[in-house]
């Protein structure tokens, strides 16, 4: 069984960093943009950063920073944005899937009606390898809308899914995440 819970320790953030620094290498081995602004794996270690990870049997397979947002500056109402999103390296694309689904049915039940996401995007949104990240995207639910500038700066394709309840979904991934708060750069004061 999946648990998709708060990192709550100071070894679980920890280890979030570790994973992200993995990744990271992975993505820059591979010819594939890396955060050039930020220093994401900072943010994991921060115990402040509200952050959430997909765990397998106690094995951290992603993390994320869960946010809920009023404006992103595109796309339009409220949404579910999930920032951050690192796998762990040399996992097939079902967590990604896993955390497709799960977010969708996270969304739904906070009343919102899309997540949002980014990933970098240097290139024209055609050119391989991000073309092939992006079909892969798209398979498991995801809607492409258009690049443009991310919240760290950087060139980002910008993502969205329709939110939507799946209750079959609990047996399969345990959901401990708390209700997000809103993104503390949102504008909206909500």
């Amino acid at each position: 069984m999946y648990e998709m819970r708060m990192l709550s320790t100071a070894a679980e953030h920890e280890e979030a960093a570790a994973l992200v620094q993995d990744r990271q290498n992975w993505l820059a081995m591979h010819g594939l943009p890396v955060p050039a602004r930020a220093d994401i794996p900072a943010q994991f270690r921060e115990a402040q950063t509200l952050s959430a990870g997909l765990f397998e049997d106690g094995r951290l397979l992603a993390c994320m920073i869960p946010e809920h947002s009023p404006d992103l500056g595109w796309g339009q109402g409220s949404c579910l944005h999930l920032g951050c999103v690192h796998t762990l390296p040399g996992q097939s694309d079902d967590i990604t899937r896993l955390i497709t689904l799960w977010a969708s049915d996270f969304a739904a039940r906070l009343d919102l009606h899309v997540v949002r996401a980014e990933t970098l995007a240097r290139h024209a949104l055609e050119a391989e390898p991000l073309a092939a990240l992006l079909r892969r995207l798209t398979d498991t639910g995801w809607d492409v809308c258009g690049s443009g500038p991310g919240r760290d700066g950087d060139r980002v394709a910008r993502l969205e899914l329709p939110a939507e309840l799946r209750p079959g979904l609990r047996p399969l991934i345990s959901c401990q995440v708390h209700a997000p708060q809103p993104a503390p750069d949102d504008r909206s004061g909500v």
